[in-house]
C-alpha cells in the first residue's frame, strides 16, 4: 500500500502530461499539491520538513533558471551579432542532411558539453544551435533529450559517479564486504563501478544516434517514416562507435572524470572528417518540409531564421563563444587546477540549514554554468564587435523568455525534493522512493538486476539529475544486491546507467531545454517521442546486467 501511495505522484505526472496533454505549468502545481497531501497526511512528515524541502526546491529552481537565462542570452547575443548566420552556413557546408547535422551537433558536440558541465547544459546549448540552422524547436529539443543518456553518467567531469554514487554509499567501507574481502579499497570500488558503467553504456550507446535520427524522420519528416532514419544507419553506427569505444576504454583505464570528454572529442573529429569526405553517408539527402508547411506547435517563440544575414563573420569568430564555453567549463572543473577552488571557496559559497531540519542547501553562484555563459557573452560582445543596443535587445528578449520555464519549474523541483526528503516522518516509513523500490525488489527477487536500471530512471525522472538519483538509490541497490547474492558493483552500475537514461524524460530537463528555444506546453508530447529510446535503454541495460551476473559470473 505504501509503495502504491509513493507511486501516486509519478502516475499523476504521467497522467496529466501524457494522457491529458496538459502543459507542465498546469500539471506540476496539481501534482505538487497531491505530493504535499500524501507527505503530510499519509507519511506524516512534519510541516517544517515539507517547508524545508520546498524551500530547497525553490533555491534549486532559481539556479536552474539562472543557467537557462545564460544559455538563452548567449543564443540571443549570437543572433544579434550575426554569428548564427556564419554558424548556420558552416554546418550546412559540411552536409545539408538534417540527420547528419543532428548527429554532429546533438550527439558529438552535446556529449562534450555534458562531459564538461552536465546538469542539462547540453540541451541548453545544442538545442538553440540546432534551431539556428533550421530545425523546428520541437525537433531540436527531442534529439537533445535522446542524447541525454550515454554521456550523462560521466557528466560534469564524473560527478554522477564520484559524487552521486560515492555520497549514496555514504563512504560505508565497512559494508562493501564483497569488494573489500578481495583487497579492494573503497576508492577502487567506486572506480570499478565507473568502469562497469562505461562498459554497459558503451554497448547500449552505439545505437543511440540511430534511434535519434529515426525519431527525427518519424515525427518531423514529411512521410512520418522510421525507414528514412534507418537509411543513415551506416553513419549513425559510425558515430556511435566513434564515441563509445574511446568512452568505455577511458572509463576502464583512466576513471570516471573524462570518458564523455575524451569520447566526444574523438567522436566529433571522426564524424566531421567522415561527413566532409562523404564516408558512409546516406545516398539521399534528407530535409524537413518547407517552413510554411510546419504545424504551428513545432515552433516556439524563437524562429530558426532569426539572424543577421548581412553580417560577414569568419567561422572562427562565429564559433569562438562556443569554444570559450567548452574551454571555461573544462578549466573550471579540473581538480588539478586552482580555478575550481577559487569558484567554490567559502567566500563565494552560500550554505544554509532550513527551518531547523537536517535539510541543507548550498549555492556556488560563480561555479554554475550560468556564470560561464554570462562571462562568454561578455567576451562575445568584444570579439564579435557588437553595439550596445544589440546586447540590450538580447538581454530584454532573454529575460522575457525565462518566465515560461519558471512557472513549471517552481513546482516540479520542490515536488521532487519532498519526494526524496520524505524519510523524516512520524509514520516510521522510509522515504517514498525507497518504499517504492523495496516493493519492486521484493517482487523481483533474483531477477532484480533487470529492474535496477528502471529504479535509476525513475529517480532521475523525479529528481532531475543522475547525480541525485544515484545519491538516493545507490545504497539501496547495494543492499538488494547483497540480499540476493549477486555482485554489488554490477547492480550499483546498473543504477547509474538507468539514472542517466532517465534524463530523457526528466521534467526539469524537458522544461529547461524547451525554454531555451521558446517552446512551452509540449512536455507530454516530448515524453512520448523519446519513449522508445528510453525503453530500449532500460531494457537492454537490465539484460546486460543479467548476462554479466548469471552468464559471465560477474567478471
Amino acid at each position: 500500500m505504501h509503495a502504491l501511495l509513493a507511486l501516486t505522484p509519478i502516475l499523476a505526472i504521467f497522467f496529466f502530461l501524457v494522457a491529458l496533454r496538459w502543459p507542465a505549468k498546469r500539471a506540476m502545481p496539481v501534482a505538487f499539491a497531491l505530493t504535499v497531501l500524501i507527505a503530510f497526511f499519509l507519511w506524516q512528515m512534519p510541516a517544517s520538513q515539507i517547508a524545508a524541502a520546498t524551500a530547497k526546491g525553490w533555491i534549486t529552481c532559481a539556479t536552474l533558471l539562472y543557467i537557462i537565462f545564460g544559455a538563452i542570452l548567449l543564443l540571443n547575443t549570437l543572433k544579434e551579432s550575426g554569428a548564427v548566420s556564419a554558424i548556420r552556413q558552416g554546418l550546412l557546408d559540411i552536409t545539408p542532411d538534417r540527420r547528419i547535422q543532428a548527429i554532429l551537433v546533438a550527439w558529438c558536440f552535446g556529449a562534450f558539453i555534458e562531459g564538461a558541465a552536465g546538469f542539462g547544459t547540453p540541451a541548453a546549448i545544442a538545442a538553440p544551435l540546432l534551431l539556428t540552422i533550421g530545425f523546428p524547436a520541437m525537433a531540436a529539443v527531442m534529439v537533445c533529450l535522446i542524447i541525454q543518456s550515454t554521456p550523462v553518467s560521466f557528466g560534469a567531469v564524473g560527478t554522477p559517479i564520484l559524487f552521486g554514487v560515492n555520497s549514496g554509499l555514504g563512504g560505508k567501507t565497512d559494508v562493501i564486504a564483497d569488494a573489500l574481502s578481495q583487497g579492494m579499497t573503497y576508492e577502487e570500488y567506486i572506480y570499478a563501478v565507473g568502469a562497469k558503467v562505461g562498459v554497459i553504456h558503451g554497448i547500449i550507446g552505439i545505437l543511440i544516434p540511430l534511434f535519434m535520427v529515426c525519431a527525427l524522420t518519424r515525427f518531423y519528416g514529411a512521410n512520418k517514416s522510421w525507414k528514412e532514419g534507418l537509411k543513415a544507419w551506416k553513419f549513425a553506427i559510425l558515430a556511435g562507435l566513434a564515441f563509445t569505444i574511446p568512452y568505455a576504454l577511458t572509463a576502464i583505464f583512466l576513471g570516471p572524470e573524462f570518458p564523455s570528454l575524451i569520447g566526444s572529442m574523438i567522436g566529433l573529429s571522426i564524424c566531421v572528417t567522415a561527413a566532409r569526405k562523404g564516408f558512409l553517408m546516406p545516398k539521399e539527402t534528407w530535409d524537413f518540409q518547407e517552413r510554411d508547411q510546419w504545424p504551428g506547435d513545432w515552433m516556439g517563440s524563437f524562429k530558426g531564421d532569426t539572424h543577421n544575414a548581412s553580417a560577414k563573420m569568419s567561422l572562427l569568430r562565429a564559433w569562438s563563444p562556443y569554444v570559450l564555453v567548452a574551454l571555461f567549463l573544462v578549466l573550471t572543473r579540473l581538480k588539478a587546477l586552482p580555478i575550481k577552488a577559487w569558484l567554490t571557496g567559502p567566500a563565494v559559497t552560500g550554505e544554509w540549514t532550513l527551518f531547523g531540519t537536517e535539510i541543507s542547501v548550498k549555492v556556488q553562484p560563480l561555479y554554475l554554468p550560468g556564470t560561464i555563459f554570462l562571462a562568454v557573452v561578455f567576451c562575445a560582445y568584444f570579439i564579435q564587435r557588437m553595439k550596445p543596443d544589440a546586447l540590450q535587445r538580447a538581454v530584454s528578449s532573454s529575460a522575457r523568455t525565462i518566465w515560461g520555464a519558471a512557472a513549471a519549474l517552481a513546482f516540479a523541483v520542490p515536488l521532487a525534493q519532498i519526494f526524496i526528503d520524505s524519510d523524516v516522518n512520524a509514520a516510521d516509513l522510509s522515504s517514498m522512493p525507497i518504499e517504492l523500490a523495496d516493493a519492486v525488489s521484493a517482487v523481483a527477487g533474483g531477477a532484480w538486476p533487470f529492474f535496477a536500471p528502471l529504479i535509476g530512471a525513475l529517480g532521475a525522472f523525479f529528481a532531475g539529475s543522475n547525480t541525485i538519483s544515484n545519491m538516493t538509490f545507490s545504497y539501496f541497490q547495494f543492499g538488494v544486491a547483497q540480499n540476493i547474492g549477486v555482485p554489488t558493483i554490477i547492480v550499483v552500475a546498473l543504477q547509474a546507467v538507468g539514472g542517466a537514461a532517465g534524463n530523457m524524460i526528466c521534467v526539469h530537463n524537458i522544461v529547461a531545454a524547451s525554454a531555451t528555444v521558446g517552446l512551452q506546453g509540449k512536455e507530454g508530447t516530448l515524453i512520448r517521442s523519446v519513449a522508445v529510446p528510453l525503453i530500449y535503454y532500460v531494457v537492454f541495460a537490465g539484460t546486460i546486467g543479467l548476462i554479466m551476473i548469471y552468464l559471465l559470473g560477474g567478471n
